[in-house]
């Protein structure tokens, strides 16, 4: 195993509803030259069965960190981090929460269900892409993840 990883890629779950900041995140990562493979689902529910490998995420990698909105359908963030937390293998995971919300008791919630960061979504898109650029330097340049489970 060499120091930097022994995995060249990282594997990136968006958990994201919003279709415009989905493409900008896709953006971003390709922008800012992040080649590594970004999978998306659109709700909480999709996002556990994706971390779990149920239904139509059978096959799908376990991914080396996800990026969290709060603000979605069928379960919101704050209970799909509950859910990652209550369970071990899921708990190593990072996961850094991505959201429009700016609010005090939100980024405290965030931090008490063991989100890894908080980062508020700016409105502006050049703004955006350059918080997501950030979140590369650091997350995958600086960061070393921990080993992930090829197979649950």
């Amino acid at each position: 195993m060499s120091d930097e990883s022994s995995k060249s890629e990282v594997d990136i779950l968006l958990v994201e509803d919003n279709p415009g900041d989905v493409r900008l995140t896709q953006e971003a990562f390709k922008n800012g030259q992040i080649y590594n493979s970004l999978h998306v689902v659109n709700d909480g529910v999709e996002a556990l069965d994706y971390l779990y490998q149920r239904g139509d995420y059978e096959d799908a990698p376990s991914p080396d960190l996800v990026l969290l909105d709060l603000n979605l359908p069928r379960m919101n963030g704050d209970e799909v981090l509950e859910e990652i937390n209550a369970d071990p293998e899921l708990a190593r995971i990072p996961v850094i929460v991505l959201t429009s919300s700016g609010a005090e008791e939100d980024v405290v919630q965030s931090y008490d269900l063991q989100a890894n960061a908080y980062l508020t979504k700016p409105v502006d898109p050049v703004e955006f892409i350059e918080v997501v650029q950030s979140f590369k330097t650091f997350w995958l340049s600086v960061v070393r993840l921990p080993p992930g489970d090829e197979q649950r």
